[in-house]
């Protein structure tokens, strides 16, 4: 019997959209649900408490091939997995390692994302060198050298279980490839069927040790842009005993409306659904419309560090020159922690003097936004005001 069960509560009209409730070994996740990035077993700037009381997070998303590195498998195993070892409680995800394939792969240094290039000169680099890098794969899996000394190493599909295993969170990814999505439909089919093959191994691999009973596993849907290869996909991987899917990157922005009906009313409707990588206001309507359960995203923390702050009306640059002496809440229709008790002018201040109490009250107040805006988005749902609950806010953050 699997670890991880998933109710449909309520759907969307004529829509592949749900409100519903994932049980782990860890707890409940009520979805649609936001998941917080922890890459390393921390989510930066802070603690799981914080976590829990100021953010209202349901759940965390760990990083496969960051904890094989440092700590290890074996500490995690000691400390009695991701849980006992950062000390969160609730229920937790492990990403596969695999979209290290790309990041350190053709992505590496090119102004790349999974989602498409940050600037012109990166199409070119990787159409002309896609494969001289850092990253080696091939049919059994892949290997590759540390960012953190440049030591050998390598991942199969059983390897990822293994390590994921020992992490022991309560929701795992088969190992994928996640290639460019620059990169040609010809080689994106290739690592598509490579993906599909490594997704038998690791679900061969897991049921093997055991694993349907503490963890749940999920395979990935890959296809890149290309609306053929993603049903396809989707039409492989349904076929497969995982407990849930997760929707792979290599593609862009653009693309994602498209992909998202064409893959969501393939797989399994009483199965939950994961995209990875997505956590922008407006991206949250689009993916939840079109049957998304749950999302993780560094974005929130990484845009918290750099100054950056959501607001009912829009993102905030706290660094402006005209918020030094605004004395105003940061949001006042965004009750946080950290807009509930600070002024524009003190974050201003602690990010102009590089204090690292910035961090921390960015951070806070980005994730309560992000994961309270898709608490509200499921009560929409369930309320029958969807449609009207995204034209208001949309209407307002988007200006």
């Amino acid at each position: 019997m699997s670890a991880i069960s998933f109710r449909i509560d309520k759907r969307l009209p004529g829509r592949l959209g749900r409100a519903g409730v994932i049980k782990t070994p860890h707890g409940h996740i009520e979805t649609p649900a936001f998941v917080v990035v922890g890459t390393k077993a921390t989510v930066k700037a802070l603690t799981p408490e914080q976590l829990l009381a100021d953010v209202g997070a349901q759940a965390v998303l760990a990083n496969t091939y960051h904890l094989y590195l440092e700590p290890g498998e074996e500490i995690l195993k000691e400390a009695g997995g991701l849980h006992g070892f950062m000390n969160w409680q609730g229920p937790s995800f492990t990403d596969s390692g695999g979209f290290q394939v790309f990041s350190l792969g053709a992505g590496l240094g090119r102004g790349l994302s999974k989602f498409g290039p940050t600037n012109a000169a990166a199409i070119e680099d990787v159409r002309t060198e896609t494969r001289e890098t850092m990253v080696k794969i091939d049919e059994d899996g892949v290997s590759f050298q540390s960012y953190i000394d440049g030591s050998s190493h390598r991942f199969t599909p059983e390897r990822s279980m293994e390590i994921q295993h020992a992490i022991g969170a309560d929701i795992m990814f088969a190992f994928d490839e996640c290639p460019s999505p620059t990169t040609t439909k010809e080689y994106q089919r290739e690592a598509m069927e490579r993906t599909h093959r490594w997704a038998e191994r690791s679900l061969l691999h897991h049921k093997a040790q055991g694993g349907d009973a503490a963890q749940g596993l999920f395979g990935i849907v890959q296809g890149g842009a290309f609306e053929d290869l993603r049903k396809e996909s989707a039409q492989t991987l349904a076929k497969m005993d995982f407990a849930g899917f997760g929707i792979g990157g290599s593609y862009t922005k653009e693309d994602f409306k498209e992909i998202l009906p064409a893959v969501n009313s393939i797989l399994p409707e009483e199965k939950p659904r994961h995209l990875l990588g997505i956590g922008e206001p407006a991206d949250l309507f689009v993916g939840i419309e079109h049957g998304i359960d749950t999302f993780d995203c560094v974005a929130p923390t990484r845009i918290a560090r750099n100054g950056m702050l959501y607001t009912k009306d829009g993102l905030i640059n706290i660094l402006n020159s005209k918020y030094r002496t605004d004395f105003s809440l940061i949001d006042p229709d965004t009750p946080s922690y950290t807009s509930n008790h600070y002024t524009r002018a003190y974050l201003a201040h602690l990010f102009r003097s590089k204090e690292m109490l910035g961090a921390t009250l960015a951070s806070i107040h980005n994730l309560y936004f992000i994961v309270t805006l898709v608490k509200d988005i499921r009560q929409s749902i369930l309320d029958d005001r969807f449609d009207r609950f995204r034209e208001e806010f949309l209407g307002r953050y988007l200006g």
